[in-house]
């Protein structure tokens, strides 16, 4: 693969061309979103509730029902990025934090890596929006939080993954 084109710079994500090879030998071009990776936080209450957040995305001009999540600083370690926007958007900082998995969020157009962590150990604290945030926090049980995807009402595709890999993949306690 030759080096990529920039086609456009952000403060987040760099648009740019690629030009690569495929195994017929044919030369291809494709425009992707580089993105630094982000990490998503299912943060689960000591009484089984979990946090998330609705949050007004203007791309989407909807409110979505999240887990907190944010964009890696460059160089920063995912587990100071975790803690910073669980507290950031939730108030909430934790004991623990524990990695699950990781997840490409549209690897056909986007190289963003997310990383989901659970966070344990919640003490309460006020948020820290960012300016033009518009987030609030919505504590559930685990069943409700089932029951919000099986009506429909979860879009967010990190939400989604990290919600339904933790109740597939975790040994919840008696899910409320």
């Amino acid at each position: 693969m030759k080096q990529p084109e920039i086609l456009l710079k952000t403060r987040r994500f760099d648009v740019v061309r690629l030009s690569y090879q495929s195994a017929d030998g044919q030369t291809h071009q494709r425009e992707v979103a580089r993105h630094p990776g982000a990490v998503t936080v299912l943060p689960l209450l000591g009484d089984g509730r979990v946090c998330l957040i609705r949050n007004y995305r203007v791309a989407v001009d909807r409110t979505l029902i999240e887990l907190p999540a944010g964009t890696l600083e460059p160089g920063e370690d995912p587990l100071v990025t975790a803690r910073r926007e669980l507290e950031e958007e939730t108030g909430y900082r934790c004991d623990a934090l524990e990695p699950l998995c990781e997840f490409f969020m549209s690897p056909g157009i986007l190289s963003e890596r997310m990383l989901l962590f659970l966070a344990t150990g919640l003490t309460a604290g006020p948020p820290r929006l960012e300016a033009g945030e518009q987030i609030e926090n919505l504590l559930v049980s685990w069943r409700d939080a089932m029951r919000l995807i099986e009506r429909g009402e979860i879009h967010d595709a990190k939400t989604l993954t990290g919600l339904l890999w933790y109740d597939r993949f975790s040994r919840l306690p008696d899910a409320t």
